[in-house]
């Protein structure tokens, strides 16, 4: 464990639009919540849709997440490829089972499921990105070569969510600098960073290079 310094859609039919739907200057609608069995606890699952495109990210929480005590979290960026192909070019897949499996050992948490796939360059560009990866570029060179920048995923929308939870404080598991800190600049309150760090493969090596050398991720190598 490290320390850190502190740094749409209409409503179902039974339902009735809540005080945060009406919200003025929110990002995300609160649609609906249900409950979530899964391999590892019996989640709640709670749906947003994002006011400016339409886009549908998802909120999953296990026990009092509202008891203002810090809350193990993790916010998680689509990866089709890797959460739901099990693809062995990344460490999302594994990065998201591990995170469920905290959560449902201590009882107690939240994941934050946002859809950005691709660091936020969508599917295809993502798929397109790999092409050239497949040619020798790492992921950096790949997104800058298609046009974009290294990573497009924004965190803003976090805050409606964890905000519609009663979450007020984050023990974070994540090896990226800048989603501390960008959490941490929009007002959400990171007491803890937890390290969340998997076991590479010999077809992930040079994408988890990439992320320690490029992107600043705080990874452990045995280079």
């Amino acid at each position: 464990m490290q320390s850190i310094p502190d740094a749409a859609l209409a409503p179902e039919p039974d339902s009735t639009p809540s005080t945060e739907q009406a919200k003025s200057g929110a990002l995300l609608d609160y649609v609906s919540s249900s409950r979530l069995p899964t391999p590892w606890a019996v989640f709640e699952i709670h749906v947003f849709v994002e006011r400016s495109n339409q886009k549908e990210h998802v909120l999953l929480t296990l026990g009092d997440v509202a008891d203002g005590q810090p809350v193990l979290a993790r916010v998680h960026s689509e990866c089709l490829t890797g959460d739901a192909l099990f693809s062995l070019r990344c460490d999302c897949g594994p990065q998201l089972q591990l995170a469920l499996e905290r959560i449902a050992k201590e009882g107690r948490g939240a994941l934050m499921y946002l859809r950005q796939e691709g660091r936020g360059i969508g599917l295809l560009n993502k798929i397109r990105a790999y092409h050239l990866q497949d040619q020798g570029a790492d992921t950096v060179e790949a997104n800058e070569q298609l046009g974009f920048p290294a990573d497009m995923r924004r965190y803003d929308i976090c805050k409606d969510m964890l905000e519609h939870a009663g979450i007020q404080k984050l023990r974070l598991m994540t090896n990226n600098p800048r989603k501390v800190k960008t959490l941490q600049e929009i007002g959400i309150d990171v007491v803890e960073r937890v390290p969340h760090q998997i076991e590479g493969n010999p077809f992930n090596a040079g994408y988890l290079n990439t992320k320690r050398l490029r992107l600043g991720h705080w990874l452990e190598t045995d280079e």
